[in-house]
């Protein structure tokens, strides 16, 4: 397999097949808590999508120099240390928003997904295979926060990243900005990727099914 096409799998495993949000179903605690507007989902997607590849290629570079024994805690020590440069980062750009996403944005130090692939492949691979691999799982995951984030937006305020959609009459569903509303946009979602799995599945073997009584 050329390399080219080796890292584009890689970069398209976090992407659609290995999803972290409808696949490994990761990463829950901010994917319900932030997304009740799309500004917030891409707001929290971006700033995992920065500490995970920075974080990813620095356990790369020193994955021949650090000790297995404290593996772990100098993963987290990495981790931590790009969550402050977002941190500083989102104060700086919008107060506002810093309110808004909270102490989740801090809670990225513990996210699964981050030490997850530190540990099973950072620590594993060259650099750059390491940050192609965290740039899919990052955009992945970006793309199941908007898809709760839109949903919930549009359904809960009328709105789409703060613009109006509907006009004064629109009666918004108050339960989408409420908690029990991720919970049942991610199910929908969630039903919705495994029923297009079983299509995909179900075509698969009537081919197979075909080319075997061909």
């Amino acid at each position: 397999m050329s390399s080219d096409k080796r890292n584009w799998e890689e970069f398209m495993e976090g992407i659609w097949r290995q999803n972290p949000v409808f696949v490994m179903v990761l990463g829950m605690c901010p994917t319900l808590a932030v997304t009740v507007s799309a500004i917030n989902a891409l707001s929290m997607g971006l700033a995992t999508f920065f500490v995970l590849v920075c974080s990813c290629a620095l356990v790369s570079l020193l994955r021949k120099q650090i000790p297995k024994e404290v593996r772990i805690a100098t993963y987290i020590v990495i981790i931590a240390t790009f969550v402050t440069v977002v941190d500083y980062l989102i104060q700086a750009i919008s107060l506002k928003l810093y309110e808004a996403l909270g102490a989740f944005i801090q809670l990225i130090v513990v996210n699964c997904i981050i030490l997850g692939r530190a540990e099973a492949h950072a620590s594993k691979h060259p650099p750059l295979a390491a940050m192609i691999n965290a740039a899919g799982m990052g955009i992945g995951f970006t793309i199941g926060l908007l898809a709760l984030g839109v949903v919930r937006e549009i359904l809960g305020a009328g709105t789409l990243f703060g613009v109006a959609l509907f006009g004064a009459h629109f009666q918004p569903w108050v339960i989408m900005v409420l908690p029990p509303g991720g919970f049942f946009v991610l199910g929908a979602w969630l039903l919705l990727f495994a029923a297009l799995e079983r299509r995909k599945q179900r075509r698969r073997a009537e081919q197979l099914e075909v080319a075997q009584h061909g």
